[in-house]
């Protein structure tokens, strides 16, 4: 029995003479369960399912351009120093991207097709917040595929084992190192559970569960950040995504207080809906538009 977590020799899957990319695969799969789970939740409060791969379209390359784009930022010594290729900057197969630009484009951008679509841009939130975590999840697996972002060296029966050739430098020596992808993943997994408890325990008002998710995962990512050994700029003691945790998690606390204070209007909670009659408790019908409905019949959210 293996005492510790074997890694792949290779970062590519051969299907005769086609060669996948591991990691795209995983990030592919991640954005397709976003896709069925947001548009199976968007279904259940009335709305239209086709809307969610319209947005997705314009979204998710958002997204991935939004994340390779903050990663080059902030390890733009890996691209552009003296003896680099900047071209590689392009090379998104090998790794490289910030989940902060990629959330906040993919958010931007598909909020914005809604909104085109005269979609109810909150609603669409609260329908992709448990989905956007998932995609996480699986994504996390194309970095131990490449090998990559793992954190301090371990003796633990769940260390992962990394090839000489992949190795910090100054860890060179050691075999097994923490599985912080591992870490993560099953985070993003707790995640998922978090928004989808709120959803069913807590009156928020109808948009609140994306602030939930992002709270929630940058308070698990902040100590994940923290285990990592590959290199990162430092502000202080911190890595700066350990920062970046730490202000993003600070600001969708204050978000989620405020848009949820006292006596502000909790008419349109998350979730709730009659998928029968494709009404919503809050009065809009399949498009998000106001309607006159006077009667509702309210149901719980789904559990998707």
């Amino acid at each position: 029995m293996l005492a510790y977590i074997p890694s792949p020799s290779s970062g590519a899957l051969h299907l005769g003479p086609l060669q996948l990319r591991a990691y795209g695969l995983c990030i592919a799969l991640g954005v397709w369960a976003a896709v069925v789970v947001t548009a199976r939740r968007y279904r259940a409060r009335g709305g239209d399912g086709e809307l969610i791969t319209a947005i997705a379209i314009w979204a998710v390359p958002a997204g991935i351009i939004g994340a390779r784009i903050y990663h080059v930022i902030t390890d733009y010594e890996l691209y552009f120093e003296p003896g680099r290729d900047p071209w590689n900057a392009l090379k998104i197969w090998d790794g490289g991207l910030g989940i902060w630009g990629g959330i906040f484009l993919g958010v931007v951008v598909g909020a914005y097709v809604g909104h085109r679509h005269h979609a109810d841009v909150r609603l669409l939130f609260d329908c992709c917040a448990p989905a956007l975590p998932l995609a996480q999840a699986i994504g996390r697996w194309g970095n131990w595929w490449n090998q990559e972002l793992y954190g301090k060296p371990t003796g633990l029966p769940w260390g992962l084992e990394i090839d000489r050739a992949h190795r910090v430098a100054a860890y060179v020596q050691y075999r097994t190192f923490q599985p912080t992808f591992l870490y993560e993943s099953i985070w993003d997994l707790c995640v998922v559970g978090i928004v989808l408890l709120v959803e069913r325990r807590f009156h928020l008002r109808r948009g609140s569960l994306l602030a939930v998710y992002v709270a929630a995962y940058t308070f698990g990512r902040f100590f994940t950040e923290y285990e990592r050994i590959d290199f990162a700029h430092k502000i202080g003691p911190l890595r700066l995504n350990d920062w970046t945790s730490v202000v993003v998690f600070l600001a969708a606390v204050v978000a989620l207080v405020v848009y949820n204070r006292p006596g502000a209007p909790i008419d349109d909670a998350p979730g709730a809906g009659d998928e029968a009659a494709g009404d919503d408790t809050t009065g809009h019908d399949t498009t998000g538009h106001d309607t006159d409905a006077v009667t509702r019949s309210p149901s719980g959210p789904d559990g998707a």
